[in-house]
């Protein structure tokens, strides 16, 4: 493993998981809910920062490696996971679609693991309707993790539909991945 930027930045994210779910576990009298709320909403957002930023480092300083490409979705879905659960259990998401997501980012991930075993990883490699998912699924999260009202707009309620959204478009990505690998699926068997 060799570390650089790109790298250090998908440890971050993944060092900042556990500070994101511990704020929710600060007692209500050392912090408020709402400052509960704004600290996790800064957290996830610097998360889903650096996770922009450590794929445009690795192109642009062409410090890409096996090992990021590896570690950086895993820190994706743990960090999204992560932010699910909570917001279940805070009654803010409904574990129907965290089911949908988590469910969906567990049987693509292995797809990919499968499909690179038989060299046919570029047949699933990232689509836009999966940066479009993601888009949606990061705006509805940090918009149900900050749960109070900003600039006249019901951030829960946004939130939730956006949640909607995104699982729509978690499903339609997955037959999108699943219907690619198709062929090489029905070679296998």
């Amino acid at each position: 493993m060799r570390l650089n930027i790109p790298n250090l930045l998908t440890w971050l994210r993944i060092f900042l998981i556990p500070v994101f779910v511990a704020v929710f576990y600060v007692s209500d009298q050392t912090l408020s809910s709402e400052h509960k709320n704004l600290i996790a909403t800064g957290v996830f957002l610097l998360a889903a920062v650096t996770d922009w930023l450590d794929g445009y480092l690795a192109r642009k300083l062409n410090q890409t490696s096996a090992f990021g490409a590896f570690l950086d979705p895993v820190a994706d879905k743990l960090m999204v996971a992560a932010a699910l659960i909570i917001l279940v259990k805070l009654g803010r998401a409904d574990a129907m679609i965290a089911f949908i997501i988590i469910g969906r980012e567990i049987t693509i991930s292995a797809l990919r693991e499968w499909m690179a075993k038989v060299g046919a990883s570029k047949s699933i490699a990232v689509s836009m309707l999966g940066k479009v998912k993601t888009t949606f699924q990061m705006l509805a999260l940090l918009l149900l993790l900050y749960h109070q009202t900003l600039l006249g707009v019901n951030c829960q309620m946004l939130g939730e539909w956006l949640l909607y959204v995104s699982a729509l478009l978690t499903l339609w990505s997955m037959v999108d991945y699943l219907i690619r690998a198709l062929p090489q699926l029905q070679k296998s068997k």
